[in-house]
């Protein structure tokens, strides 16, 4: 069960404690999908002024839908496409701070203004992506990037 904490005036603070309490919530025995279900709740919880918060898996050359929290979403995206397609393409994070701007964004949500992607790789292999959407333009700074890809090379260790 998630034990809610008071959350920190900041945002560094936030991903401090995001970063602290998400290891309660996961476990190695578990599935992937259950890791990920779980992460998706916790990310949830510490990030303010997001709308969605998900997983994308790679299977092939597609990124399926995975554990995540929000608004129903596209359920297949081919790598190379769109912010997901792209960071996991590249392998390497996107921060995206207006959406609208960005050649091939693919629209789940039409709320969405910025988003993040980080890729997941695990033993040198894409697993998948980790999208993150929010509802204004520029939310996703270099701070966000920073601890977002410590949460992400947490989260390979528990996959």
């Amino acid at each position: 069960m998630f034990v809610p904490v008071e959350k920190a005036d900041n945002k560094e603070d936030n991903y401090r404690l995001l970063l602290e309490y998400l290891p309660y919530y996961i476990n190695r025995t578990d599935p992937w999908y259950t890791t990920l279900a779980n992460a998706a709740a916790v990310l949830r919880y510490f990030i303010d002024e997001v709308n969605w918060i998900g997983f994308y898996i790679r299977q092939d050359q597609m990124l399926y839908l995975g554990p995540f929290q929000g608004l129903a979403a596209c359920t297949q995206i081919q790598i190379g496409h769109g912010v997901c397609g792209q960071a996991a393409q590249q392998k390497s994070t996107l921060r995206v701070d207006d959406v609208h701007a960005f050649d091939g964004h693919i629209t789940c949500d039409a709320a969405s203004e910025s988003e993040i992607v980080l890729p997941i790789m695990k033993d040198e292999t894409l697993f998948g992506v980790l999208d993150i959407d929010a509802p204004v333009k520029n939310r996703f700074e270099a701070v966000d990037q920073v601890f977002l890809e410590k949460v992400v090379a947490l989260l390979v260790d528990f996959l």
